[in-house]
């Protein structure tokens, strides 16, 4: 029986010593590293789920690697192993293949950086997958067997998602999980200058809600009232029926958080089922304040009106997460104050600040590198959202570090942190509320 090793690095990556120590002792960001760091690879239950049954599956979550790790897996003597890692840990993706290789194992890299930078990847592996994994899992394990693997698969075209099988949650053991993932829709019918994962592996689909109903089942099966983080960019930018969805998550009894578009609060199709569905926390990117990405489309709205969807979020009973990307062209001291005052009193329930970070694939990415402003001492472990890796236009990079460290310490100190719990508490209150009276509950005594 051929034996495939599933491989994902997980785990939470700062490069910068400085901004690392000060994101473990902020409660606010420690917590969400840690809820990031233990989220499953879906991509590769997903794959392990379409894999034939006479291969035998093994899965390891690899938060780091180092010799042990390589050991072990040898040990097992696959006949092919499998790596996934996003662009801040690729480079260690690189040297675990390399060390199989070394002895013997072959391997296969897939990923948004592989899709990227195909020729990069391929130094390191027997064989790379480009764009969505499913459409050639198959043929490449197929290959595999016959001892003839190529250097290259791509699809011929985007993975259908009436097509997804169930994910092998199974082969995530029988400890309960803090969080549990599921996808609902792939990519983002938007295209910020700055964001991969809208367009790198094709158009923007949704899943069909049989497809997610078996899912919700499955994870219901293994804790008995989940946390679910959906893996979408934008779940409700489609064209679906909404209600029906929410309506899906409320009777699962699941409490979910998404990413979404600010646009939502806008939308009474969406925000009178919310609470009721189970959403807890919505995150949506405001980006930034004055400054403008292209590809933003209706989303790049004045500062107030995405501010008074968010209190309709919240109204609704669901906590509106606002992330603001610092550092777009334009980007000076008057902006970073401006940005800090204002967050100092944004009615919003929680708040998340990333550097601009350009990955490869993106817009961004190449104007800046054609442009000559990727800084060279800047390795691909560097991009993690919080470090910085190219030459802002307005300020020096020392200049920007130091600004957003100051911001970030800002931003999260103790004060502002129960500020914003405080908000949490009112929005949740509302929440019960919004369910005590939703259509066929009545009114809670």
């Amino acid at each position: 029986m051929p034996h495939v090793c599933l491989v994902g690095l997980s785990g939470f990556r700062v490069r910068e010593s400085e901004m690392g120590a000060l994101g473990m002792s902020l409660p606010g960001l420690h917590d969400r590293a840690q809820a990031i760091a233990a989220l499953p690879p879906l991509g590769l239950l997903t794959l392990a789920a379409m894999t034939p049954p006479h291969w035998r599956v093994t899965f390891r979550e690899a938060p780091s690697v180092e010799a042990g790790l390589v050991h072990s897996i040898a040990l097992e003597k696959p006949d092919l192993v499998a790596i996934s890692a996003l662009t801040a840990s690729i480079l260690e993706a690189y040297a675990l293949a390399d060390a199989l290789r070394m002895r013997g194992i072959r391997v296969v890299l897939g990923g948004l950086h592989v899709t990227a930078l195909p020729e990069e990847a391929g130094a390191h592996a027997d064989a790379i997958v480009v764009g969505d994994g499913e459409v050639t899992w198959c043929d490449l394990l197929r290959d595999a067997e016959h001892g003839d693997l190529r250097q290259l698969y791509r699809p011929a075209s985007p993975f259908d998602l009436r097509e997804a099988p169930l994910p092998r949650f199974d082969l995530l053991g029988a400890r309960e999980r803090p969080r549990y993932t599921l996808q609902t829709a792939r990519g983002c019918p938007l295209a910020c200058e700055f964001c991969g994962a809208s367009r790198m592996l094709g158009p923007f689909r949704e899943k069909p809600l049989a497809n997610i109903e078996r899912e919700l089942a499955a994870i219901k099966a293994m804790h008995r009232r989940p946390l679910i983080e959906l893996a979408d960019d934008n779940t409700f930018a489609g064209k679906r029926d909404q209600r029906a969805l929410l309506e899906l998550f409320a009777k699962s009894g699941i409490r979910y958080f998404t990413e979404a578009d600010w646009r939502i609060g806008e939308r009474p199709d969406v925000l009178e089922q919310l609470a009721e569905s189970g959403c807890v926390q919505v995150l949506f990117g405001v980006e930034t304040m004055e400054l403008r990405y292209k590809g933003m489309g209706a989303k790049g709205a004045s500062i107030q009106r995405v501010m008074e969807a968010a209190q309709r979020i919240q109204e609704a009973g669901v906590a509106a997460i606002g992330c603001f990307v610092v550092g777009a062209d334009g980007e000076d001291y008057e902006s970073l104050q401006a940005l800090g005052d204002f967050l100092q009193e944004a009615p919003l329930a929680d708040v998340q600040l990333t550097l601009q970070t350009p990955f490869p694939g993106t817009a961004l990415y190449r104007r800046l590198r054609d442009s000559g402003r990727l800084l060279p001492d800047r390795g691909w472990e560097s991009y993690t959202l919080f470090d910085l890796t190219y030459k802002p236009d307005k300020l020096a990079p020392h200049a920007l570090e130091s600004a957003f460290r100051n911001l970030v310490r800002m931003t999260f100190d103790h004060s502002s942190t129960l500020r914003r719990q405080e908000i949490r508490k009112a929005t949740w209150a509302n929440r019960q509320q919004q369910v005590d009276v939703a259509p066929g509950k009545g009114v809670a005594a």
